[in-house]
């Protein structure tokens, strides 16, 4: 191989080693310790410049990294178009408060946020109510079941030529749904604590993973808290679409006891998701106490 520049695109990151995809194959590389000094943090994701010098045992060097058009801080990525947000309906039980932040997570960088709602086989009354709320809170929402071909053929429609994270607590069928979008990834997958009921960590690092031509998935490690930032107590009602036709007596109104508040009104009259708005008045309250430390 010529001594020369060639760009690609990161899709792994192990070990201090970068793995770039390039005119489907995969180089090995490092980065410059330039990278270091400049305080500038590769991500999976990153198109990049690498060059792989002679005689260096296929060993490359990565000399650039190139603008992103945005990036997740958790998970750790960059460059996508949408993320699903997989929560499973039982086994664990959903947790929306964490589900709410990762859309305004997803929100903030310009990202398309689509709710799956996994394992519906479990409890599929209690799947149609989850469904009903995101819906007519302006998200795109899919069902899905290992075990149901017609919702796993849905959920590869929704991923053809985009780049897309899957992230979610741990537990909820991440890496399973993935094992049946493309059979032969073969990924971990773990089992539910009986003690905790939650997952246990299988996903041990961010990794890119092509399921068909010019359509990359991300599978990502479960978390169970997410810190926001960047949004503060006047700025995450931005992040609520539902609230945006609603228009208040106080231009600074947070929605939360002030008196003429149209959201509150909106609640009160079933127009609003009630349960959108108590994740959006104990997110407020988490952001409140979080500044005052």
């Amino acid at each position: 191989m010529e001594n020369n520049i060639e760009k690609g695109k990161i899709i792994k990151i192990l070990g201090g080693f970068y793995y770039i995809y390039n005119n489907s194959r995969v180089i090995e590389c490092r980065a410059r310790g330039s990278f270091r000094k400049d305080k500038i943090k590769p991500l999976v994701g990153d198109m990049a410049d690498f060059r792989v010098p002679k005689n260096e045992d296929n060993l490359g060097y990565i000399e650039n990294i190139h603008k992103r058009k945005n990036f997740l801080i958790r998970p750790p990525v960059s460059n996508i178009d949408q993320s699903i947000v997989v929560f499973s309906v039982k086994e664990p039980n959903p947790n929306f408060i964490l589900l709410d932040k990762f859309i305004i997570n997803s929100l903030k960088e310009n990202i398309e946020p689509i709710i799956c709602v996994n394992k519906i086989d479990l409890d599929e009354e209690k799947s149609l109510e989850i469904y009903n709320n995101y819906k007519r809170s302006g998200f795109k929402v899919i069902l899905t079941s290992k075990e149901k071909d017609d919702t796993i053929d849905k959920l590869k429609k929704v991923l053809v030529n985009k780049t897309t994270v899957f992230a979610g607590p741990s537990g909820t069928g991440k890496s399973s749904l993935l094992n049946v979008v493309k059979p032969g990834l073969n990924l971990k997958t773990g089992e539910i604590s009986q003690k905790l009921k939650r997952g246990k960590h299988t996903t041990r690092h961010v990794e890119m993973i092509e399921i068909s031509e010019n359509s990359w998935v991300v599978d990502t490690a479960g978390f169970s808290n997410l810190n926001l930032e960047g949004v503060d107590k006047y700025n995450l009602k931005d992040f609520y679409n539902e609230f945006n036709d609603y228009y208040c007596k106080f231009n600074d109104c947070l929605h939360n006891k002030e008196p003429g508040c149209e959201i509150i009104k909106g609640v009160d009259e079933g127009e609003i998701s009630d349960l959108r708005y108590k994740n959006y008045i104990k997110i407020l309250s988490e952001i409140k106490k979080e500044r005052k430390k």
